[in-house]
């Protein structure tokens, strides 16, 4: 894992998060799903080019569902930008780069 990408859990969201004064991308991921691993490498990698314009955090829903249920993650990879506290982008499943950083670059 990249040491640009956050680990969070409930009790870190709040200010890491909804506090932030960049945008933060937050992977919601488990364990055990292989579409989330597929991907992991692409957010961290995204986590390295836009570090200073864009935090990235991962999240596994099964250690922190408060969050998880608070932002009705129902399937993972789960991926939610948010802006001044607010969520601006969600994507869903495991994507490509150039899909994932067109959503994305609007926001930045």
């Amino acid at each position: 894992m990249a040491t640009d990408v956050i680990e969070l859990g409930d009790a870190r969201f709040h200010q890491e998060v909804l506090e932030s004064k960049e945008p933060v991308l937050v992977d919601f991921t488990a364990t055990w799903c292989p579409p989330c691993r597929a991907i992991a490498p692409t957010v961290a990698a995204l986590a390295t080019e836009y570090r200073g314009r864009m935090k990235v955090a991962k999240l596994d829903v099964d250690a922190n569902q408060e969050t998880a249920q608070r932002y009705n993650i129902r399937s993972v990879p789960a991926l939610l930008l948010f802006k001044d506290g607010q969520v601006v982008q969600q994507l869903l499943g495991a994507m490509p780069r150039a899909k994932l950083e067109q959503a994305l670059l609007p926001h930045l």
